[in-house]
């Protein structure tokens, strides 16, 4: 699979929906009811990041549920893109980006959401065949105005901005034109995933889910 063939796959994820939760999952046992209420809010894009212990088994299960597309967060290296595709992995995300990372996603077929934060690196991507990034860490490197500038000489790349996004600021992003959707862990707070409150988190996804780009 080429760059822009992957890229290609990953606006259509990006598409599916505005908001593309970020989960950090520290136990695999409730990963399969959090998605099952994620999706059932209309949020089928879900994005489980590479820093827990229970991450690649919370992939698996989730990978299961019908109507998601479960990818991984936080690739690094090229044994993360194995690791996230042999655990059922749809899709890839990094913070940045590195060749080796890219070239090991590229040979696995993965297609990957690779993270920029400056308009050197976004045309580096788009260089290479990337047109669809992750805006990272979105808030610290500027926030909406960044990204609203970077539209103006690089109209043709799409951007999932990432990284101090919240309910409070939202709008400001998907109001962009090189907005595709954000990334953003507020749709599954820590606290109810713990007390296993699946009803509040799908009551927040359908939230999320309304929002407009």
């Amino acid at each position: 699979m080429t760059a822009s063939e992957a890229s290609m796959q990953t606006l259509e994820i990006c598409a599916l929906a505005p908001v593309i939760p970020v989960l950090v999952i520290d136990n695999a046992d409730a990963a399969e009811n959090l998605a099952r209420a994620l999706v059932a809010g209309g949020l089928p894009a879900l994005e489980v990041t590479l820093r827990t212990p229970a991450a690649l088994d919370a992939i698996r299960a989730m990978a299961s549920v019908e109507g998601g597309v479960v990818g991984a967060g936080t690739l690094l290296t090229p044994d993360d893109v194995m690791a996230a595709k042999d655990a059922g992995a749809l899709f890839g995300v990094s913070p940045g980006a590195t060749d080796r990372l890219l070239d090991a996603a590229e040979d696995a077929d993965l297609p990957m959401l690779p993270g920029a934060a400056t308009a050197t690196e976004a045309m580096r991507l788009l260089e290479r065949g990337y047109s669809v990034q992750k805006f990272f860490p979105a808030e610290a490197s500027g926030g909406a105005p960044a990204l609203k500038a970077i539209s103006a000489p690089l109209p043709q790349i799409k951007f999932c901005p990432t990284g101090g996004v919240s309910l409070a600021n939202v709008d400001d992003y998907l109001s962009l034109p090189n907005t595709v959707c954000v990334g953003g862990s507020w749709v599954a707070p820590a606290t109810k995933i713990a007390n296993g409150d699946w009803d509040g988190i799908e009551t927040l996804a359908r939230e999320a889910a309304s929002l407009t780009t």
